[in-house]
């Protein structure tokens, strides 16, 4: 067991940290579109209505990052590309741990330049988060954490689905209270599985935490926006009509089409406020 380096303190002047790791600059097909999204993520992080957060983007040196508001950090680092960033011809295993090992690490040099912390928030540089989450962290300090059990996925235009497994989906999906990930003291002292299972991916900490015994809560409500169908997106999603509409289990049971379409929502100015610049 790695020892912690971090312990809850309820009255620091940061009660939440966002931590943006961004890929290096070869891996990506398209920087320009990167840097495009990043710099609207960041803008959807800089407007929670409590000042108490702070953020850390993690990039390599050269990487060209858009310019940042106040409350946020670099962090750079000289991880080399990561070799299986496509899958081609890959194992699907050998392919999903070199994106967790690439992305975890990034995250860990993140969380160790950021120090103390009380919550953290893993964010990917192209998803955009509800202006409320620090107020509402502020509002209920104790607690392990949460999951956003509710969240929209989008993919441009004006329409959103409202997805009900979303911490399943999206990486941005966690609130974790930073004592609970029992950081490293230093950078060297983590292990591969470590970073890989605790940092490098979203689907094993819900597990990891509950069988710690500290469990989290599902987030009352709709958290964060996952954008996808567009090039940058690791997984390579598709757009929400192709994700949700136009598949083949809609097809294989047209029942479910009623209950989908009653989760698309339009993005009201009240929607852009909360998560969009």
């Amino acid at each position: 067991m790695l020892a912690s380096r971090v312990t809850p303190a309820h009255h620091m002047e940061n009660i939440v940290t966002f931590v943006i790791p961004v890929r290096h600059q070869e891996n990506a097909r398209d920087w320009p579109q990167l840097k495009r999204h990043l710099s609207e993520t960041v803008s959807s992080i800089s407007r929670q209505t409590k000042p108490e957060w702070k953020a850390v983007i993690v990039a390599n040196y050269g990487a060209d990052l858009p310019e940042l508001p106040p409350g946020f950090e670099v962090k750079r680092v000289d991880f080399p590309p990561n070799q299986l960033h496509e899958r081609g011809k890959s194992d699907r295993e050998d392919f999903y741990n070199a994106l967790r090992l690439d992305k975890g690490r990034r995250v860990l040099a993140g969380m160790l330049h950021a120090g103390e912390m009380e919550y953290v928030m893993i964010v990917d540089g192209d998803d955009f988060v509800s202006c409320n989450l620090t107020s509402f962290v502020a509002a209920n300090p104790h607690a392990n954490g949460w999951y956003i059990r509710d969240g929209y996925v989008w993919s441009g235009g004006n329409l959103l689905y409202l997805y009900p497994k979303f911490s399943i989906l999206c990486g941005s999906s966690h609130i974790v209270r930073a004592d609970l990930y029992h950081l490293p003291a230093r950078f060297e002292d983590a292990d591969d599985a470590y970073i890989r299972r605790m940092l490098g991916s979203h689907i094993f900490i819900d597990d990891h935490l509950n069988a710690a015994g500290t469990p989290l809560a599902p987030l009352p409500f709709a958290g964060a926006v996952y954008r996808t169908g567009h090039d940058e997106a690791h997984s390579r999603s598709d757009t929400i009509l192709k994700m949700f509409f136009w598949h083949k289990d809609v097809l294989r049971k047209p029942r479910r089409l009623p209950r989908r379409l009653f989760r698309l929502r339009v993005r009201t100015k009240r929607l852009r406020q909360e998560f969009f610049s």
